[in-house]
């Protein structure tokens, strides 16, 4: 993610993002991922924010590594228990066979379209066999700012299946749902879990 103005916004609205999130704990879609992770496994969580699910996914005995572009959000992810935050972007995520399971909750959503591919196939990559991939992205066509000024890209299921599946990535369970975001607007959402082939 590399929109100056979306950077911006979650910069200035770091600590109300943070209490925004704090009910992420209780989310089945995170529960199921760390089920689906290896007892005592590698995670990486790609675009942390303020690293409340990393924390939680730490307190469940994985080891995690939290990323996120914004320095403000990676102060306070850094302050979680059993987190390693450091400031990266999604181009910065490189390497083979590191993790047993990435992380990418409402966050590949601020990536322009045309890249997302190659984030994909980087992810795909960094997992090692039989890893697992969470990605939530809300669900539309198009690209466009919500009231706040945070450029959004917005995918169907079955484009977004599809992507995984040029990655290398095969979809086996799905959620969908609609919620208010920090602007206050209801939009539906599409939640995927995908394994490394």
């Amino acid at each position: 993610m590399s929109d100056p103005e979306t950077l911006g916004v979650y910069a200035d609205k770091a600590q109300e993002y943070a209490e925004f999130n704090q009910s992420i704990t209780g989310d089945p879609q995170l529960h199921a991922f760390i089920r689906a992770v290896k007892p005592g496994g590698t995670v990486l969580d790609l675009g942390c924010g303020p690293g409340i699910a990393a924390e939680h996914m730490a307190r469940a005995g994985l080891k995690v590594t939290a990323i996120d572009p914004v320095p403000e959000m990676v102060a306070l992810a850094a302050q979680k228990h059993g987190v390693t935050a450091k400031q990266a972007s999604f181009d910065d995520l490189t390497g083979t066979d590191l993790y047993d399971g990435v992380w990418a909750n409402f966050s590949l959503l601020h990536a322009p379209r045309r890249d997302m591919p190659r984030h994909l196939k980087n992810i795909a990559a960094a997992l090692r066999p039989n890893g697992v991939f969470h990605i939530g992205v809300k669900t539309g066509t198009g690209e466009r700012r919500d009231t706040l000024g945070r450029l959004y890209t917005y995918f169907t299921h079955d484009e977004l299946t599809g992507l995984l599946a040029d990655a290398g990535l095969t979809v086996k369970e799905h959620a969908t749902g609609r919620d208010k975001g920090l602007d206050g607007t209801l939009a539906d959402w599409v939640c995927l879990r995908a394994w490394r082939n």
